[in-house]
């Protein structure tokens, strides 16, 4: 039976922090709203930015945060862009 992740506050309130870290790694390919925030692990979370260009519709930026036991900080851990619902994928390898 699958536990339910609680979503740890502090890295739910980093917002600003995920959307500086996805803007200084987007570049030319632009970051837009905030779509949602994912709980990973204990005190480990996922934020999800749309990304605007027009070359990448449906991606999102994604962008993980942690903050370590007892700890105030939040750091970004990971950026990266995902494909989302209707994004446009590269044929399977056959």
């Amino acid at each position: 039976m699958a536990v339910a992740l609680e979503l740890d506050a502090a890295c739910a309130e980093a917002v600003e922090l995920a959307r500086a870290a996805a803007v200084r790694r987007a570049g030319v390919l632009e970051v837009g709203g905030h779509v949602g925030v994912i709980p990973e692990d204990t005190r480990v979370a996922t934020h999800l930015f749309e990304c605007v260009h027009p070359g990448y519709p449906g991606w999102k930026w994604s962008v993980t945060v942690a903050r370590a036991s007892r700890a105030r900080v939040v750091t970004v851990s990971e950026v990266t862009l995902m494909p989302g619902e209707g994004a446009l994928l590269p044929p399977a390898w056959v």
